[in-house]
C-alpha cells in the first residue's frame, strides 16, 4: 500500500465526524460534503507525516472552510433576518441508517438548525465546536483571531440564543408520532378546535418556500393562528407520509410521485412547539427518498 493510499484510508475515517461538524456549521449537506472534500484536498497537499493529531487538525480545516463560507453568505444576505430552513435529512419513520446516525448524532433537530441559522459566523463556530464536539476555546480561538476568553463569550451569547429558542424535544419518538398523527387527522378533517388542542400556546411554524415560492416563505407564531393556517391545507394531508425528518416525527408530502413538502415537528410535553417546513422545489429536489419504499 503507498503513502496515499494509506493517508486516504484515513482520511475516510474521519469523513463521517467532519460530515457532522460541517453539517452543523453550514446546516446544508451539499455545501458541508464540498467542505470535507476541501479538507481532503488540503490535506493532500500537505506533509502528512508533520500532522500529529490528523483528526484535530482536520476538523480546523474544515472549520476554516465553513467560516468562510458562513461570511460570504452573510455578505450576499440582503434581509440579516431571512429565513432558511436548513436541510432536512429524511429517513424511513422505523429509523435512520447508520451513515444518517452520525450525522444526526446528539439530536440535531431541524428546529435547532433553524436558530443557528440566526447566529452570526463567529457565534455559530463557537458553539458548534465548544458546546456540540468539545473542543477547546483555546483552539477555535486562531481560527477566529481572536482570544480564547472572546471565544468563550461567543459561545455563551450564542448558548442563550440556543436555550430560549430551541426547546428540547421528547426523546420517545411514539409520543412524537402521537402527536403528528393527530395534528394531521384534524387538519384532514377540518378539526379546528383539535388541531388547537396539539399545538403549544406559543408554537412557532417556520415555512421556507425558497427562492421560486418567497410567498410561501413565513413565520406563523401561536397555536390558533398555525392552526388557521393548517386547516387551508387540508387537501395534502392525504398525501403526507410519515418519516423521520433529522430524526425526530415528522412528514414527507409526496403527489404523484414527487416531494412536495417536508415537515418537521418538535414536540416536547404531548404538545407540538415548532413546525418547520420546507417547500422550496429545488431544495426538494435533492432529497433523497429511497429510505421512505414510496
Amino acid at each position: 500500500m503507498d503513502d496515499g493510499t494509506e493517508l486516504a484510508r484515513r482520511f475516510e475515517e474521519h469523513r463521517p465526524h467532519l460530515r457532522a461538524v460541517a453539517y452543523r456549521m453550514l446546516g446544508s449537506i451539499a455545501e458541508a460534503d464540498d467542505a470535507v472534500q476541501e479538507g481532503w484536498l488540503r490535506l493532500d497537499r500537505s506533509d502528512a507525516d508533520e500532522i500529529e493529531n490528523l483528526g484535530g487538525w482536520l476538523t480546523t480545516v474544515v472549520a476554516r472552510v465553513c467560516l468562510n463560507l458562513l461570511r460570504s453568505r452573510e455578505q450576499r444576505r440582503e434581509d440579516p433576518m431571512e429565513l432558511r430552513i436548513p436541510d432536512p435529512v429524511v429517513s424511513h419513520r422505523v429509523g435512520v441508517d447508520p451513515e444518517q446516525q452520525v450525522l444526526l448524532a446528539d439530536s440535531v433537530g431541524l428546529a435547532l438548525l433553524v436558530v443557528l441559522e440566526s447566529l452570526g459566523p463567529d457565534e455559530r463556530i463557537a458553539f458548534v465546536l465548544h458546546d456540540m464536539f468539545a473542543v477547546p476555546f483555546a483552539e477555535i480561538a486562531p481560527m477566529l483571531d481572536k482570544s480564547a476568553s472572546a471565544v468563550r463569550q461567543l459561545a455563551s451569547r450564542a448558548r442563550r440564543k440556543v436555550q430560549g429558542r430551541a426547546p428540547a424535544p421528547d426523546p420517545d419518538l411514539s409520543r412524537q408520532r402521537l402527536v403528528v398523527d393527530a395534528f394531521f387527522a384534524a387538519t384532514r378533517d377540518g378539526r379546528f378546535d383539535d388541531l388547537v388542542a396539539v399545538l403549544h400556546p406559543d408554537v412557532v411554524l417556520r415555512s421556507d418556500g425558497g427562492p421560486t415560492r418567497p410567498r410561501q416563505t413565513v413565520v406563523l407564531e401561536g397555536a390558533r393562528t398555525v392552526a388557521s393556517q393548517a386547516v387551508t391545507f387540508g387537501k395534502l394531508a392525504p398525501f403526507a407520509r410519515p418519516a423521520l425528518i433529522n430524526g425526530a416525527a415528522g412528514v414527507a408530502v409526496v403527489v404523484n410521485g414527487k416531494l412536495v413538502s417536508v415537515m418537521a415537528f418538535t414536540v416536547a410535553d404531548g404538545l407540538a412547539v415548532a413546525i418547520d417546513v420546507l417547500v422550496d422545489p429545488e431544495r426538494l429536489g435533492r432529497v433523497d427518498l429511497t429510505a421512505l419504499d414510496l
